[in-house]
């Protein structure tokens, strides 16, 4: 579920692109805390737009994590017809208004594209099991159900953690946090046994050692030959804007948002697409190390 969460991102208006161009700043909002996936893409894409001068207003993040996300969808409800307000969404706009019975309906968005494909993988402290078998097994003969770490209440993560003890016959008590790099931190810490955690927000304490990657929860193994688990696969992240936005601000958003993510090389920007890459290898979880594990097939 949470392997890839959907952008719907706003369109931004280039030098290059004739027609509407934003007079404010553009401020893209992330329905989470820092360090988060969403937050990450985010800050990718602010930064490949600016170095590239793909717009001549600034770009701003704004995190708004408050009450699951729920703070994030409102803020973009209350500026309805506001082209200057990009929402970093995915599932969460459906899933968070059905559990939390918020006013808001994600038709009230205007969507504009699709930006990246995340894997849930399911993590573990690297002192702890080393298969999904053991960690299963451990999991089922501890004496108060393991801690499971996620963002937010009742969305992806929330919803997995159900996902695994139906499946599994163990008992998981689930913590939310303000986002994935919250969820890394306390499983390094040892505040919790595990997390299901995207690629990108375990990747640097994965490279130090600190955590383990036991299975990726989609159809096939990634790249890197991770274990998998059937019957979840991944979320989109894409962007999208407030409702009622001109069909042109939208064209041109689509735009400079395809340009700032898979920027072919003919189009002239070869840092955009380098930030692509990096971003894209970052979220296979970058490297070969991941152990072949037969046991979680």
């Amino acid at each position: 579920m949470k392997a890839a969460m959907a952008l719907t991102a706003a369109l931004w208006a280039a030098p290059a692109v004739a027609g509407w161009e934003p007079t404010k700043p553009v401020e893209i909002v992330v329905a989470a805390g820092a360090g988060g996936a969403s937050d990450q893409m985010a800050r990718m894409m602010q930064a490949a737009i600016q170095k590239n001068n793909l717009m001549k207003q600034p770009i701003v993040v704004s995190l708004k994590g408050g009450a699951s996300g729920a703070e994030a969808l409102m803020y973009m409800k209350s500026g309805e017809g506001d082209p200057n307000k990009v929402l970093i969404a995915y599932s969460l706009i459906y899933m968070l208004p059905l559990s939390a019975k918020i006013p808001f309906n994600w038709r009230e968005l205007t969507p504009v594209s699709v930006i990246a494909l995340d894997q849930f993988v399911l993590w573990d402290n690297s002192a702890g099991p080393k298969t999904v078998k053991e960690f299963v097994e451990a999991a089922k003969a501890a004496s108060a159900p393991f801690k499971m770490g996620g963002t937010g209440s009742k969305r992806e993560d929330h919803v997995l953690t159900v996902f695994l003890e139906q499946k599994t016959g163990a008992k998981f008590s689930y913590l939310p946090y303000k986002s994935g790099g919250e969820a890394a931190t306390q499983l390094v810490g040892n505040h919790t046994e595990s997390n299901v955690n995207n690629p990108s927000e375990n990747l640097e304490v994965w490279r130090a050692g600190q955590v383990r990657p036991l299975c990726v929860f989609d159809k096939e193994r990634i790249s890197y030959d991770l274990p998998h688990r059937r019957g979840h696969g991944a979320i989109p992240r894409g962007g999208r804007c407030a409702e009622q936005v001109a069909d042109d601000r939208s064209r041109i958003r689509r735009e400079v948002i395809t340009s700032s993510t898979s920027c072919p090389a003919k189009a002239g920007h070869p840092v955009l697409h380098r930030a692509r890459r990096k971003t894209a290898s970052a979220r296979r979880t970058g490297s070969s190390a991941f152990a072949d594990d037969d046991s979680a097939t």
